[in-house]
């Protein structure tokens, strides 16, 4: 993969693939840009650009131990931007991916973007009076420690054996599994907890372009209620509950997600 160096001295691997429509996916927590694939492949069919990145601490990019926060990660993705001389972008983010999309947003505004897909992931991780959609069972009284040795491990959403087969398409694909990073490494666990800190709501919120927020009905984390309150009042924001999925919905139902995805593109590109 060719990287780029970032302002702060990191050296982040992408990949930059076809011609058209230029789409950003964006990966989650620990997860390399290669467990995109599936999703990389319907894109480049359907006559699309494809960027894909490993953030910084993820995939074949250098690991720091400065930089590990969410405010630094939305830099990254928009020096990738600048890099590549990127417009009329679709930025696609699961999982903390979603958010590192909302920190970019935060800091560059949406002047190099033509919209937003966001999947299975809250804008705010909290839980509290005022939003009840955040990470099951997170709350201000263990604020400070939920988050200490990675992320817990919760009981409910979709089983690990159901989504078994979708995992063996996917590796089948990569020609071997993909190679998620350590979630309790010093240099991973500052993210985290920054992430879990996070309330990009009022960002969603202000958000002018058009946005999908997608949400697993079957997620293991938190409910699929989050992505129909994120855009309660936004101006161009729908949301949508992918069935039958958990909280890796690109992963869990490649085909639905690849579906949605290109409907999503093909109405912003008749804008």
């Amino acid at each position: 993969m060719p990287t780029f160096r970032t302002t702060d001295d990191v050296a982040l691997a992408y990949t930059d693939e076809g011609s058209g429509p230029t789409v950003v996916l964006v990966h989650g927590f620990t997860a390399p840009a290669t467990a995109w694939i599936l999703t990389v492949d319907a894109l480049l069919a359907a006559g699309h650009r494809v960027v894909t990145f490993d953030r910084r601490g993820h995939g074949e990019s250098e690991t720091p131990a400065h930089g590990q926060r969410m405010a630094r990660h939305g830099r990254d993705l928009g020096e990738l931007l600048e890099h590549l001389d990127l417009t009329e972008v679709t930025l696609v983010g699961a999982s903390m991916g979603g958010n590192t999309i909302w920190a970019y947003v935060d800091q560059f505004g949406p002047a190099r973007l033509s919209g937003v897909v966001v999947a299975d992931q809250t804008p705010k991780m909290l839980n509290d009076d005022s939003w009840p959609h955040g990470f099951y069972g997170y709350d201000a009284s263990n604020a400070a420690t939920h988050f200490d040795h990675g992320v817990p491990q919760l009981d409910g959403g979709r089983t690990v054996d159901r989504s078994g087969p979708a995992v063996a398409r996917l590796a089948e694909r990569l020609g071997g599994f993909p190679a998620f990073r350590d979630s309790t490494a010093p240099e991973t666990l500052p993210l985290l907890r920054d992430h879990a800190l996070q309330d990009w709501r009022d960002v969603v919120r202000r958000f002018p372009l058009p946005l999908l927020m997608l949400a697993g009905r079957e997620s293991q984390v938190w409910s699929c209620e989050h992505a129909e309150a994120a855009v309660a009042g936004t101006a161009h924001g729908r949301a949508l509950v992918i069935e039958d999925a958990g909280h890796a919905i690109s992963i869990d139902q490649p085909d639905r997600f690849n579906e949605v995805l290109l409907d999503f593109l093909g109405e912003v590109a008749d804008r």
